[in-house]
């Protein structure tokens, strides 16, 4: 019987997830902070509370999808560990990528409803 490397994928997969996820959601935040803060000059509080529920909306999604990608077959071989290690970091970075972009396209949704673009648009 050969060994199980499964135990170990596992464990560097959840381990990656986490990092990446926490890192991205931590950039995320304090970057698009800047770009809310604009949007909602008059309302400090809710750029605030608005980057706060994107970025708890952002762990919910993509630590969810990380989970769900946990499982996998059996790995009995180093090469086969690795290349089921990188397959599924590959997806979870492919998701991560994609949230970003979403979470950009938020951004650029909310500046452009700002009060300096109603005031345009009423012209």
């Amino acid at each position: 019987m050969s060994p199980d490397y499964l135990p170990h994928v596992y464990v560097t997969y959840a381990a990656a997830a986490l990092v990446l996820t926490v890192y991205l959601a931590r950039t995320l935040a304090t970057h698009g902070a800047v770009f809310l803060e604009s949007v909602f000059a008059d309302e400090p509080r809710l750029a605030t509370a608005v980057n706060r529920l994107l970025v708890v909306g952002f762990y919910l999604v993509n630590l969810g999808w990380a989970l769900l990608m946990l499982r996998a077959t059996s790995a009995d071989s180093v090469t086969v560990a690795l290349e089921t290690l990188a397959r599924k970091l590959g997806v979870l970075l492919l998701v991560l990528a994609a949230m970003h972009f979403f979470n950009l396209l938020v951004f650029h949704w909310l500046r452009t409803r700002g009060p300096e673009h109603d005031a345009e648009r009423d012209q």
